[in-house]
């Protein structure tokens, strides 16, 4: 099934947004229901506009979604798209991805960075294959157990596959309503969670994130609002995680590489690479064979 946002959001937003929920007060805000509807307004009025047509938001396929999901973690739209649909063109369901060679998904996921969600979605995908059978919305009813997913991504995914009235709070969401709702950046999760929870209009859950994920991400910015995230991440020039990738690129090409050679490429001293290598180890990315490593699985 797919799902056009364009045609839908334009016909959709001529109706009333209305929420039988909306009565009253918030108890621990005090924001009242006329500012939560001129905000729902305004956010799908944008939505309608503005809002970007980007190829995961053309499925409802919970395994697609979750990939775009992980993908889309600390890494920019622009660069996702195009891994995003080379990866599906390989391994199009998450039967195939959860029987793909280790060294393979490290390969095809050069050049986004944080080479571990590579490693824990094939983790995930054989744990969902092999006992969900292949259900991923039943998977993460039990997302303790799926290495690397969080009760964000759990939620996302339920909210763009299936159109679950679930709520979640990302960077850009907390930007916006404390900006919107001029509230202090030190305003604490609970109380953010209880607005998201008082915005959501119910039945347009998959449209209501979508939006505010393009208010966030193409208007109302960090750098215009001045509203800084919670958490900032570290450069990556000079950084752990390029050395780590320095390391990985030789060893997929080369198949195999000793310490000498990885020294020469990392530009690094000797107990810094001997401490990455050793947590690449122990993140079973890379292996070591007598005086050589190699990529686990390789």
């Amino acid at each position: 099934m797919r799902w056009k946002r364009g045609q839908q959001v334009k016909t959709r937003i001529q109706k009333t947004v209305h929420d039988a929920s909306l009565s009253g007060q918030d108890s621990m805000l005090n924001i009242p229901s006329q500012r939560i509807r001129a905000f729902r307004k305004d956010i799908f009025g944008f939505y309608a506009r503005k809002g970007r047509d980007l190829p995961w938001r053309n499925t409802a396929d919970p395994y697609a979604i979750l990939l775009s999901e992980i993908m889309l973690q600390q890494t920019q739209v622009d660069r996702v798209v195009a891994y995003y649909r080379r990866w599906l063109r390989k391994w199009p369901t998450i039967h195939e991805l959860a029987e793909a060679n280790r060294a393979d998904i490290l390969r095809e996921w050069l050049g986004l960075g944080y080479n571990n969600r590579a490693k824990y979605l094939h983790e995930t995908a054989r744990i969902i294959s092999e006992k969900y059978k292949g259900d991923v919305l039943a998977a993460l009813d039990h997302h303790q157990g799926l290495p690397g997913i969080g009760p964000y991504t759990a939620a996302a995914v339920r909210i763009f596959s299936a159109n679950e009235d679930a709520i979640t709070v990302d960077t850009n969401i907390r930007r916006i309503l404390i900006h919107r709702f001029k509230l202090g950046e030190s305003t604490n999760d609970k109380e953010l969670w209880e607005l998201a929870r008082r915005c959501l209009p119910k039945g347009r859950s998959r449209d209501w994130h979508n939006a505010l994920m393009d208010y966030g991400a193409v208007f109302l910015t960090s750098r215009k609002t001045g509203i800084r995230p919670k958490t900032r991440q570290g450069k990556f020039e000079g950084s752990d995680r390029q050395v780590r990738a320095r390391v990985l690129r030789h060893l997929l090409e080369k198949r195999q590489g000793n310490i000498k050679e990885l020294r020469a490429l990392s530009k690094c001293g000797a107990k810094r690479l001997h401490d990455i290598l050793g947590r690449m180890e122990s993140d079973n990315i890379i292996h070591k064979y007598h005086d050589a490593y190699r990529v686990a699985g390789q």
